[in-house]
């Protein structure tokens, strides 16, 4: 079998991907060439100049495979494909596009509604975002419907037209009410596509087609109309204001700029509408093991808008790509509008590309200096534990309740020194009545393992380390677990001190470990007990205040468990319970069963 270096002799001089496989046969680098023959060879040469991590990467490579592309813009997609694919452990790895939501519109529907989907789909709906999160998505959903007076709730049209009273946004004037037949169906359509321009950054747009509007109606004496166009354009003015409520990718101008030192490499993006910056990003990776500027840039914005379908209509670049028009073009047909990128040589776009290029240096060197400052600490963290690897992945654990009552067990997660709060997981435990925290700890430990063999992709990344926040019983009652489950991890307790303070870290076997000695370790230790101390007890208060409201609700003559959620659902709080009116509490419940909530807490009021 011909060796690597053999294999590259034979490549030709032609544009294609190449392909690095390990010993495992795990791909571990993808790259593209405009001569494969020429850069796959450049790995091979003795005298090369590589960098340190591209010596690594060489000498784990055990073979390769390779696609011949019709050009080097064809090669740069099929690159991005396969690394999505594969993720090698070379190539810039941008966050899973899980984390960043769209607001979906059902167009094809009678009655369009806005969702939140994690990513978009080809199924004729329309699409906005990707946003930072659902609570942004959330967020501009609601700011709309709010400002255009549309449904937020989860009603379902037409079926739902008629049936029922309307819901609290009616009474506070948040809502027309669609359901009570308050707008048209051609009113509904025509304020959905006023929410969609709205949604796409077009805020002016919309301004000036109300204005109109507005001038029209006083024209035709219909004042009250007129007024509330005046009213909704007051509003918009005031949405203009707090734009970054909405997702910075309907931008219509992104700028990119790049740092890239020997381990971390920086990439700035700068959003502007209507020539205002609106927003900044920055993506830090590690640095892929080929580094030439423009190209690597060139990667890096192929793959930023790969998943994305709203694009601005003007890019501009640190550095001028190979093949800007290949790209140019791919960008368009993605968009379904015209994308031109630029890369300026003087003006005010150059500066804003030196901005951006100045922001790229500044947060990669504070990544650097950050990840080298924990990298510190978990080295002098695994020194003092004397444990076998470097505990990048930390799971910490601790169980809450009141005298044994809605019991319950928080596990967060740090990765690499700092908290990796998407992978937090709340536990209610399910075998005790009474309060045993060492039983309760086993049990949530069991189940988080069990789920781990299973393969639930809740539980699939395995820890280097585990901290209880607990004593010896805790640390034995796991360990003896380990032990019965093949698991071999190491379990440290987190012991506190007569002022619930962290004081030292303790062995199944009773050995106290003095941390306090190195103040980063220690600090680090404790912020960590603090963390999943802090996590579980808020999970714990929210489920005795849910049953202890529900419970209170449920004293209520007409008032059962269902209707209990139903009024939590709505008003949020006892407290917002209390202070309805019979007409709001009407909005969910039979009018009879409202008077009996109303004046449940009244003539109590009235007896105190």
């Amino acid at each position: 079998m011909m060796t690597p270096k053999e294999k590259a002799l034979k490549l030709p001089q032609s544009p294609g991907v190449y392909i690095m496989l390990d010993k495992n046969k795990e791909v571990i680098y993808v790259g593209k060439a405009k001569k494969l023959y020429n850069r796959v060879n450049s790995y091979f040469r003795t005298n090369s100049s590589h960098s340190a991590k591209t010596r690594r990467m060489v000498s784990q490579i055990k073979n390769f495979d390779y696609i011949i592309t019709d050009t080097e813009f064809e090669a740069l997609v099929l690159e991005n494909s396969l690394i999505k694919r594969h993720m090698p452990k070379y190539n810039i790895l941008l966050k899973d596009d899980k984390g960043y939501p769209s607001i979906r519109l059902s167009v094809k529907d009678e009655y369009p509604g806005f969702s939140i989907v994690s990513k978009p789909q080809t199924d004729g709906a329309e699409y906005f975002g990707p946003y930072g999160g659902r609570v942004e998505s959330r967020r501009a959903i609601e700011t709309v419907c709010e400002l255009l007076k549309l449904p937020s709730c989860k009603r379902k049209f037409p079926a739902d037209i008629g049936k029922g009273r309307p819901c609290l946004n009616k009474h506070i004037g948040r809502c027309d009410a669609l359901c009570a037949g308050g707008i048209s169906k051609e009113e509904y359509n025509e304020r959905i596509r006023r929410a969609c321009m709205i949604l796409s950054g077009k805020t002016g747009e919309v301004k000036a087609l109300l204005e109109e509007k507005m001038l029209c109606a006083a024209e035709n004496l219909e004042f009250e109309l007129a007024g509330k166009y005046r009213d909704e354009i007051r509003a918009i003015e005031s949405l203009r204001t707090k734009q970054k409520v909405m997702s910075a990718m309907m931008s219509d101008t992104d700028i990119f700029a790049l740092y890239t030192g020997e381990n971390k490499t920086a990439f700035s993006i700068l959003h502007y509408i209507d020539g205002n910056l609106i927003e900044s990003e920055t993506k830090i990776t590690d640095t892929p093991v080929y580094a030439d500027l423009p190209e690597l840039l060139e990667e890096f914005v192929v793959r930023y808008y790969s998943e994305r379908t709203r694009l601005p209509r003007e890019i501009y670049l640190q550095y001028e790509l190979s093949s800007p028009e290949q790209v140019e073009s791919w960008l368009s047909e993605l968009s379904g509008h015209r994308v031109n990128i630029y890369t300026p040589k003087r003006g005010e776009k150059l500066k804003s590309v030196q901005m951006a290029a100045k922001n790229a240096e500044e947060k990669a060197l504070a990544e650097i200096n950050k990840e080298e400052r924990e990298k510190r600490i978990l080295e002098d963290l695994r020194k003092i534990l004397s444990l076998d690897c470097l505990p990048r992945r930390i799971e910490a654990y601790d169980i809450s309740n009141t005298s044994g009552k809605e019991m319950v067990a928080g596990m967060v997660v740090f990765q690499n020194g700092s908290p990796r709060r998407s992978e937090y997981r709340k536990f209610r435990i399910k075998t005790l009545n009474n309060q045993d925290d060492p039983r309760a700890m086993r049990e949530v430990l069991e189940r988080r393992f069990v789920r781990y063999k299973d393969g639930d992709e809740m539980f699939l990344n395995k820890p280097d380390l585990i901290l209880l926040d607990g004593g010896i019983t805790q640390t034995r009652a796991v360990t003896a677990l380990f032990c019965e489950m093949g698991i071999t991890i190491p379990v440290f307790g987190m012991v506190k001190n007569e002022k619930h303070q962290t004081r030292t870290v303790v062995t199944a076997e009773g050995k106290e470990i003095e941390i306090s000695a190195n103040p980063a370790v220690f600090r680090f230790v404790s912020s960590l007990q603090e963390e999943v101390h802090r996590f579980s007890v808020e999970y714990h208060r929210k489920l005795r205040a849910k049953n202890v409201t529900a419970s209170e609700l449920t004293k209520i003559e007409g008032v059962g468990k269902k209707r209990a959620e139903e009024l939590l659902s709505e008003f949020r709080s006892l407290a917002a319970i209390k202070k309805a009116t019979v007409s709001e509490l009407s909005a969910i419940l039979p009018d009879s069963v409202a008077g009996k909530v109303y004046n449940y807490f009244h003539e109590t009021e009235k007896k105190l």
